[in-house]
């Protein structure tokens, strides 16, 4: 599975029914671009030193996967897809998508406009 930013901060506050998703994965992944948007909001945060050990912890046990030239395409083509849908979705989660794709796992998220990307599970808790 694929952590989104959304489940980054569910799992930081302990949900109990996202823990019990995540317990059934035998993989659990990150996207570079989901942690640097987790870092961005940590920098208003008054728990930044709190927030930014518990990231350290999970990213010991965690996979973190980066956009690379096989992302290429299928950053491409999600993007013309949802152009031609007329549904665009925001840019760093094309790129999200874009690797939810290429590695063929499921996309953990509350954000329901993934669910316009095609070839794409997304699991919500």
């Amino acid at each position: 599975m694929i952590l989104d930013t959304n489940a980054l901060s569910a799992l930081v506050a302990r949900d109990a029914n996202l823990i019990h998703l995540l317990e059934e994965s035998p993989r659990v992944a990150v996207t570079l671009i989901s942690l640097g948007e987790y870092e961005f909001g940590m920098l208003g945060s008054l728990r930044k030193k709190e927030l930014g050990k518990w990231l350290d912890a999970f990213l010991e046990r965690a996979e973190v996967l980066s956009a690379d030239r096989q992302t290429l395409p299928h950053y491409a083509a999600i993007r013309q897809e949802l152009k031609d849908a007329g549904t665009p979705i925001p840019a760093n989660d094309v790129w999200i998508a874009a690797l939810v794709r290429q590695h063929r796992m499921p996309l953990v998220s509350r954000d329901v406009h993934f669910d316009q990307v095609k070839q794409l599970k997304r699991l919500s808790w």
